[in-house]
């Protein structure tokens, strides 16, 4: 085997990148602290082709030094918004007919690999504050909240390690499980 060149994957630019079909998902990243989380998940946005990604609350916006670290330039082909809290921005997309979606441990939640996607549906992600999770507000007015399944001694991901396990597996049930 031989390892392959950047030259040799066949990547997107920039143009054709925010010129392409999209992931109808759009990340919610409300109260985030960490400069590294916040660009980690705009690299797994622009992977996995997602539409949009929502900034709330505390959550620092591009530019800056260290989202860039490692966003790795993915905020300048991944589409973003500021939001001053996270129910304007679930406000707004829900009178653009976007089913919400918290990722939180709670009461009913449904497990990742349980969830079902409707067919020609829009989804936005919630992904809340590292310490405190997602503020029970955005909990209340979301369709559903959803759990990732963990059989350790830890409670929780690292909000990026979250965000590309619900990517990911959110991405295969649109697009490859057709």
């Amino acid at each position: 085997m031989r390892k392959l060149k950047n030259s040799e994957l066949n990547r997107l630019n920039v143009d054709e990148y925010r010129n392409s079909e999209k992931t109808p998902i759009v990340v919610i990243l409300d109260n985030i602290r960490s400069l590294n989380n916040i660009g980690s998940v705009f690299r797994t946005a622009d992977a996995f082709r997602i539409e949009k990604i929502y900034l709330c609350g505390i959550t620092a916006t591009p530019p800056h030094r260290d989202i860039q670290k490692t966003a790795l330039g993915a905020t300048e082909s991944v589409d973003w918004e500021y939001f001053t809290n996270g129910i304007e921005a679930i406000i707004e997309l829900k009178e653009k007919n976007y089913t919400i979606i918290s990722i939180e441990q709670v009461e009913g939640s449904v497990s990742l690999e349980k969830f079902e996607i409707a067919e020609n549906q829009k989804y936005a992600i919630i992904l809340g504050n590292e310490v405190k999770g997602v503020q029970e507000e955005l909990i209340n007015a979301s369709d559903y909240c959803i759990e990732i399944p963990q059989f350790g001694t830890k409670h929780s991901f690292n909000i990026s390690v979250s965000a590309g396990i619900v990517l990911w597996e959110l991405y295969k049930k649109i697009n490859l499980d057709k």
